[in-house]
């Protein structure tokens, strides 16, 4: 039988292999801590909802739903698709559970779905921790998921990011400058670039957020936003401006700042580095007041944010943590036999220990070789001899996490203490 050809990934969605998950477990359990400190719960969705969901919430002449969503039509004839973000369906859920009886917080994490053209940090796949508040209106809150973001990245221990804020006033308020922008726009057609001349008909504000150097003069003249703005709009601003100075958050006001999904309102905000290319957000959120009255649920105010999981990664030059403490070595039959029960007591006394018991025999120098290639900082070495007299060994392959010299590496290789089996629990720490 001929051999078949391999099957790859999808263009645009990534194995993430053994030695890169810890990595990421790293920056999730990280993120969780700073999220469970601030009082927020997770909350876990489908992979799969109903396109109307995000035709609704998006809006159907976004990028996003028109090209970008994995949409598909199953054996029932219903039509769904593969998430593209997380908020809508966090609304959803709250809606059909009934959790917004009082205010909420929630975050959430897993992969999302867009077909985009792959770049840097930007994938068909890519991974999402988000967090959503639901009924709270006020600009505290807007500064409390701001603040919240501020604390993940100094846990992350990343520095270069720069906040830039903006705010896009209530629907009228926003329905009034659509019309001022659209005519000054449609005065100077001539100038705008495909891409612009299309999103002058369905979205005319992402005009604003446009990259292309040649239509940053005609942009920046174009009418402000700002000047739009109703005093109840306005206060709510300077409030969240106020509090990010008293909380001592420099902060750069981007007046073209309007997000991509329509569902916002009043406060948008985005980090930002230049460490990644073009495509620097990190992070990027705001306020949107009326998307769950828009999806079937009474009125309540919403603020979130997402951040982009493949992007933090690169950004974070963090090792990812040793992944095994200890090989266990067997060498005879009564040691191989009794190998997996002592591992067991071993894993009793010491919950956290992760501990490699050794499988399929060999001889004692090619399981030695075993445990070393696993990376384990010990190895623990049991034969015949050492079982009848309830001992066995410990041999360091590598200098504890917290001594890294020449000397004491080549002093842990060189050395192999034996120890009571009843006291392995008690001694095997300090190897370690």
């Amino acid at each position: 039988m001929a051999r078949q050809t391999p099957l790859r990934a999808i263009r645009g969605m990534h194995d993430l292999l053994p030695d890169q998950s810890a990595r990421w477990q790293q920056l999730e359990d990280r993120a969780r801590a700073v999220l469970e400190r601030y009082g927020y719960q997770e909350m876990r969705t489908p992979l799969v909802e109903q396109s109307e969901l995000f035709k609704r919430s998006i809006g159907e002449v976004t990028d996003i739903v028109e090209k970008e969503m994995y949409s598909f039509e199953d054996r029932g004839g219903d039509q769904l698709s593969l998430r593209p973000e997380g908020t809508a369906s966090c609304v959803r859920a709250a809606i059909e559970h009934g959790l917004l009886e009082q205010p909420r917080r929630i975050w959430y994490r897993g992969p999302m779905f867009r077909r985009e053209r792959p770049q840097r940090g930007r994938y068909r796949q890519f991974h999402q921790i988000g967090v959503e508040v639901f009924g709270l209106g006020g600009p505290d809150i807007d500064l409390e998921v701001i603040l919240l973001t501020h604390r993940l990245w100094q846990a992350l221990g990343l520095g270069d990011l720069r906040l830039e804020i903006n705010s896009l006033g209530d629907s009228a308020e926003r329905a009034d400058y659509r019309e001022q922008l659209v005519a000054y726009l449609r005065a100077h057609e001539d100038r705008l670039d495909d891409d612009s001349r299309r999103r002058l008909e369905t979205n005319p504000l992402r005009v604003l957020d446009s990259k292309n150097p040649d239509l940053q003069a005609l942009l920046a003249s174009a009418p402000s936003l700002h000047a739009a703005l109703g005093r109840d709009s306005r206060a709510h601003f300077e409030a969240l401006c106020a509090g990010l100075e008293r909380a001592g958050i420099a902060y750069e006001i981007n007046p073209r700042l309007v997000r991509g999904l329509d569902y916002y309102n009043r406060t948008v905000f985005e980090w930002i580095t230049d460490a990644l290319g073009a495509q620097g957000t990190v992070c990027a959120g705001g306020r949107y007041d009326g998307l769950v009255e828009q999806l079937g649920g009474r009125a309540t105010p919403a603020v979130g944010f997402a951040l982009g999981l493949e992007r933090l990664l690169e950004l974070s030059d963090s090792a990812p943590p040793a992944s095994i403490d200890a090989y266990l070595i067997a060498v005879g039959e009564q040691a191989s036999a009794a190998a997996m029960p002592i591992a067991e007591r071993i894993r009793d006394a010491l919950p956290a220990l992760r501990l490699i018991c050794h499988c399929g025999g060999g001889s004692f120098k090619s399981q030695f070789k075993r445990a070393d290639r696993s990376g384990a900082r010990v190895a623990l070495v049991l034969g015949d001899d050492e079982l009848a007299q309830g001992r066995i060994g410990i041999k360091p392959l590598r200098a504890p996490q917290d001594d890294r010299t020449q000397a004491s590496t080549d002093q842990a290789k060189a050395e192999q203490t034996s120890v009571a089996l009843d006291a392995l629990a008690e001694q095997l720490p300090r190897f370690l």
